[in-house]
């Protein structure tokens, strides 16, 4: 068992990358992503296979976990075979569960290993508390919010793959798939195990160009760019093929922030990129694309969206001329340089 340390420890000391979760008696694997969490599960139950094929594995549900089968579940078989203890709904655990894991935690089993999963709430904050404290390695399972997290996390399926994509690529697969982490997730493995070679923006707009965010992105990535041609036309196909005014105003307002975010700043583009919450090749892509503007054309550019952004949310009669009118705004803010 891991060094007990004093409950004034911080939290963070023990937590661990579920790309890279150390064997331990428990590990806590904590948050409400869930795909994460069925990430980080998976490996553990794949390390202990690899190490011991004859384990012995058992599920328990912590919120109908009843009086002692903790005891039952954890003590020795008769041919001493490992054991891997899933349990799951920490965040409902009874309090059965509750008394007889504080107990365990004085001492584990040996050759027994623990994965527990709280999907988040206060339920139970007692049992983590003491499981943060006693040292045990904690996977933090948190929702990736910014697209610099999602980049990272594309990047990090296809190093461990040992396959290239290319940094256009990563963020044409954000865009077109980053609004759910499983899709983004399972848009990589089929990448990985269709493309021979690293992988291109035009390979992913191939599999998955057709995607809303794909399309609300290509409308943006005109706009501020300043071709307006392009970007009514990119428009008036994304509307005829149903995708909504609503996302195509929030891909141009990311578009335009990023803009904003580097005009006129100075500095390293890491240094910049952890400041801002973006990734380094997301600032370059930026700061090229700030060349073009001038500070009056993105107060312009700002309004226009604060604008049709309350109109497509029905402030407005006519939400395809509010967007139609902010692309056009945009393109032209963009050209005025």
């Amino acid at each position: 068992m891991p060094a007990s340390k004093s409950s004034s420890a911080k939290p963070a000391a023990n937590t661990v990358s579920w790309r890279a979760i150390p064997a331990a008696p428990i590990i806590l694997i904590q948050g409400p992503e869930e795909y994460i969490a069925y990430r980080a599960l998976d490996a553990v139950r794949a390390a202990a296979r690899a190490q011991h094929p004859d384990l012995e594995l058992t599920r328990i549900d912590a919120s109908s976990y009843a009086v002692g089968a903790l005891a039952m579940a954890t003590s020795p078989s008769l041919f001493g075979e490992p054991k891997l203890l899933e349990i799951s709904s920490l965040a409902s655990m009874s309090d059965a569960f509750l008394t007889d894991m504080l107990e365990y935690l004085a001492a584990p089993e040996a050759d027994c290993t623990l994965a527990l999963h709280h999907g988040g709430g206060v339920r139970g904050k007692k049992l983590l508390d003491a499981l943060k404290a006693a040292g045990f390695p904690v996977v933090e399972c948190q929702p990736l919010k910014k697209d610099a997290e999602k980049a990272d996390f594309v990047v990090a399926e296809f190093r461990a793959a040992g396959k290239r994509i290319d940094q256009e690529a990563v963020r044409a697969l954000v865009a077109a798939l980053g609004s759910q982490l499983s899709e983004l997730a399972a848009a990589c493995s089929q990448l990985i195990a269709d493309v021979e070679g690293p992988v291109s923006a035009d390979l992913v707009d191939k599999y998955y160009g057709g995607r809303v965010e794909a399309t609300a992105f290509k409308v943006a990535d005109a706009a501020v760019a300043g071709n307006g041609a392009v970007a009514l036309s990119s428009l008036r196909h994304a509307l005829a093929t149903g995708v909504d005014p609503v996302p195509l105003v929030a891909a141009l307002a990311m578009k335009v922030r990023g803009v904003a975010k580097v005009h006129g700043v100075r500095g390293s583009s890491a240094g910049l990129a952890k400041e801002l919450g973006m990734a380094p090749w997301q600032v370059d892509q930026a700061r090229r694309e700030a060349e073009r503007w001038s500070g009056e054309g993105l107060a312009e550019a700002v309004r226009a969206l604060a604008l049709a952004d309350a109109q497509v949310k029905g402030a407005g009669r006519d939400p395809v001329y509010a967007v139609e009118r902010a692309v056009t705004i945009i393109a032209t803010a963009a050209r005025g340089r």
